[in-house]
């Protein structure tokens, strides 16, 4: 259901409101650049400090500019089973393409609440749905089994966007899940190791700046060219690295500001980034620039 290059897409603001104006072109050159699909209200869209109105219009928003010519998963998942049922429908009704369900953080649910609070969203819905599993950001893991136990219960459980960097972890689910159940990589730096034991594709934040050598990474693995993947991925490394050298969206965002695509405009908790950070991003999209 869900395999090659989706981009994480961020939030533009301008002046505390979303720039629609901004994203409509963002969404542009993500389809210019040959991208798969965008998730739109993920972590990158910074959906915590976002409204419920403002996620719903984003979401519309982004299905409406993308017209069909990519697919389109909504971030619908929250810490409140029922707040991630409402958001799912939501997202149904909007004609989006799937839901991303991040694991509900904060609360540290018990394997077995993570099993019934998923098995919930998928009764309430028909799309098809993407896990979204990151321990490091929730506190808690969704363990290989009960996303086996989802995958066997649930038949619009369909895909796994894994966050956990453990290419472990990626070749077990690979070996006990169903061939169609599709793993995606959740951090660009390990999308060729990932992909090397097993997953098929990446939800990707260095797509927001170059989505058409990410989806050159992407395409080499899938046609099992390993050489010229790990070319790719080499040069792209310490962009991979330098995009979360402070909170994730501030450097992308930064980097969309320099060229003029996007305000760098973050919303409180996040912030700016150090003179410093901003000095070594620089030289680091300057070399991989001249490298390209």
């Amino acid at each position: 259901m869900f395999r090659g290059t989706f981009t994480a897409v961020v939030t533009p603001f301008r002046n505390d409101a979303v720039d629609f104006a901004a994203l409509e072109k963002l969404i542009e050159a993500q389809i210019a650049g040959g991208i798969t699909g965008i998730v739109a209200v993920g972590t990158t869209g910074e959906s915590p400090t976002l409204t419920h109105d403002e996620k719903y219009e984003v979401i519309e928003r982004t299905i409406k500019f993308a017209k069909g010519r990519c697919q389109i998963i909504a971030g619908a998942g929250t810490n409140s089973t029922r707040d991630s049922i409402e958001a799912a429908k939501f997202a149904e009704k909007a004609g989006a393409d799937g839901a991303l369900m991040v694991a509900p953080y904060y609360n540290k649910p018990s394997q077995e609440g993570l099993f019934r609070h998923f098995k919930a969203i998928a009764e309430a819905t028909s799309l098809p749905i993407m896990l979204y599993n990151i321990p490091g950001r929730c506190s808690v893991d969704i363990g290989p089994d009960t996303v086996v136990r989802l995958a066997e219960s649930c038949g619009n459980i369909v895909s796994i966007k894994e966050a956990s960097g453990s290419v472990e972890r990626v070749g077990e689910l690979r070996r006990r899940l169903p061939r169609e159940f599709s793993i995606m990589s959740g951090d660009d730096s390990l999308t060729l190791p990932f992909m090397a034991v097993g997953a098929v594709g990446i939800v990707s934040v260095a797509s927001n700046l170059f989505p058409a050598e990410v989806c050159a990474l992407v395409r080499a693995c899938e046609s099992g060219d390993y050489k010229s993947a790990e070319s790719l991925h080499r040069k792209m490394f310490p962009l991979f690295k330098d995009l979360f050298i402070e909170p994730n969206p501030v450097p992308v965002k930064t980097a969309l500001g320099w060229r003029g695509a996007i305000s760098a405009e973050v919303r409180l908790p996040l912030c700016e980034m150090t003179d410093a950070n901003q000095t070594r991003l620089r030289k680091t999209l300057e070399a991989f620039e001249k490298a390209k």
